[in-house]
């Protein structure tokens, strides 16, 4: 079977004879042609080089053709803050200023979509009968969450008719870009709503499983295939998503890929993941990552399994660790030498950071540990929820960001003991893990931990 035939066959949940292997190349596509990722993300030029360079150092099976999950909010009027190392990020939210009835009609013939529909025209003629190639879209939630902001969260509670007055919306707009994808050449839609992990099961069965059921419908009336790809924890959600009318489930380093492959078999999906894109991928050496992908690929089996990281690649990744990858892949000697190959953990060597001072009894330290809030949708809503419950709080609270995509920030995960992200601490105490509290529970908590460090601070000064 060549490369497209082993990830189609892949994501019907059959049997191959290796794993399919989806490097998630998004603006890492702009390192390897050394340009940023602004000027990439706005070029369909620099695209498709940045694609034709990764197809042809790391073989992959299938490639997405851009990895934005911004651009139908930028075309809805939202706002985008620009990196040179990472994809945009919302900075505004129409619906704050906005009804719905007054926002700009969707379209594809807007925005950066004319760019993005070049890109595949010509892709599909480079690589097209070699590789399956990705439409990757907004999913509705997170959709919502760019257009209205954390007031999703509280409107969620009060006026639920009129978030999914929103999300019927972003669901419209989600089959209208699934359609162009499709319509255009690609392959396989990815519907990524990683805002997702940061709910219940019962928000999700209620807010996320009816709106994105049409869109996997509307993708298998088309005769394509289609995946739902969730970055975060989103554990607790597992079985609602497999229960989804997806074809492939996808999901990150957070979560176990055994628990994920029970329920591939449960109810006949397939499942793709979950490279660490940190610890392994960006700061891991060769043998860190020779035993980690084929731990993986050992976990993840022969049968409807699809190798990739758990999100888009870190912009300076190093090509080495990815052409790493593709060698296991593709040459079953090269896996069994590495099973037979021990490396210390990534992690035990990672970097040094030192801790706030919890004791200091003039500061409450409020410490957000995300991948990295500027390319990280919910861990930048994390962080806005931080900001916006500590308001007026300056001069005795601070707000400190840890990116684990950081050598210090990923040792600081490691040292508070939080497993999952984006996560909140309050003076070094893990209190909320990959769920983003609204104002007022995150308000009280800061509170209560005030009001707990002033008595102990008291009590301390009468025994003295």
């Amino acid at each position: 079977m060549d490369n497209k035939s082993i990830l189609l066959a892949a994501l019907k949940n059959e049997v191959t004879s290796r794993p399919a292997w989806v490097p998630f190349v998004g603006v890492h596509g702009a390192k390897l042609i050394g340009a940023n990722a602004e000027d990439y993300l706005k070029s369909s030029e620099l695209i498709l080089k940045g694609l034709g360079k990764a197809v042809e150092i790391y073989n992959p099976d299938g490639l997405p053709i851009v990895f934005d999950l911004q651009l139908e909010a930028e075309v809805l009027g939202c706002e985008l803050h620009w990196s040179d190392d990472m994809p945009p990020s919302v900075v505004s939210h129409v619906l704050k200023e906005k009804s719905l009835d007054e926002i700009q009609e969707f379209s594809t013939d807007k925005g950066r979509f004319p760019i993005i529909k070049e890109v595949i025209e010509k892709a599909k003629i480079n690589w097209g009968s070699r590789i399956g190639l990705y439409g990757l879209i907004t999913g509705p939630f997170t959709l919502a969450l760019h257009l209205m902001g954390n007031n999703l969260f509280i409107e969620m509670l009060m006026n639920p008719d009129a978030v999914k007055g929103v999300l019927k919306f972003c669901t419209d707009v989600a089959i209208k870009t699934s359609n162009f994808y499709l319509r255009n050449g690609a392959d396989i839609i990815a519907v990524v709503d990683p805002m997702t992990s940061q709910i219940s099961t019962e928000h999700f069965s209620e807010f996320v499983a009816p709106f994105i059921n049409e869109i996997f419908e509307n993708i298998r009336n088309k005769k394509a295939l289609s995946s739902l790809f969730v970055c975060g924890d989103a554990t607790r959600n597992l079985k609602e998503m497999f229960e989804t009318k997806c074809d492939n489930v996808s999901i990150d380093e957070n979560i176990s890929l055994r628990d994920v492959k029970n329920l591939s078999r449960q109810h006949n999906k397939s499942f793709g993941g979950n490279l660490k894109l940190t610890s392994v991928l960006l700061f891991g050496n060769g043998l860190d990552v020779k035993k980690h992908v084929v731990e993986t690929i050992d976990t993840g089996g022969e049968k409807g399994f699809v190798l990739a990281p758990g999100c888009d690649l870190p912009f300076n990744c190093p090509e080495e660790n990815l052409i790493t990858v593709s060698q296991l892949v593709h040459d079953d000697y090269q896996r069994e030498i590495a099973r037979k190959l021990v490396s210390v953990d990534a992690s035990d060597e990672i970097g040094q950071v030192d801790s706030p001072d919890y004791n200091d009894p003039n500061t409450l330290w409020v410490e957000v540990i995300t991948l990295d809030s500027g390319s990280c949708p919910p861990c930048k809503y994390m962080v806005d929820a931080a900001e916006s419950a500590v308001e007026g709080l300056a001069d005795i609270i601070r707000i400190l960001e840890y990116k684990i995509s950081s050598r210090e920030g990923l040792a600081h995960m490691k040292r508070m003991n939080v497993k999952s992200i984006p996560s909140i601490c309050i003076n070094g105490k893990l209190k909320f893990s990959s769920i983003i509290p609204d104002r007022n529970k995150l308000s009280k908590t800061v509170l209560k931990e005030l009001k707990e460090k002033n008595y102990s601070e008291e009590k301390k000064q009468t025994n003295d």
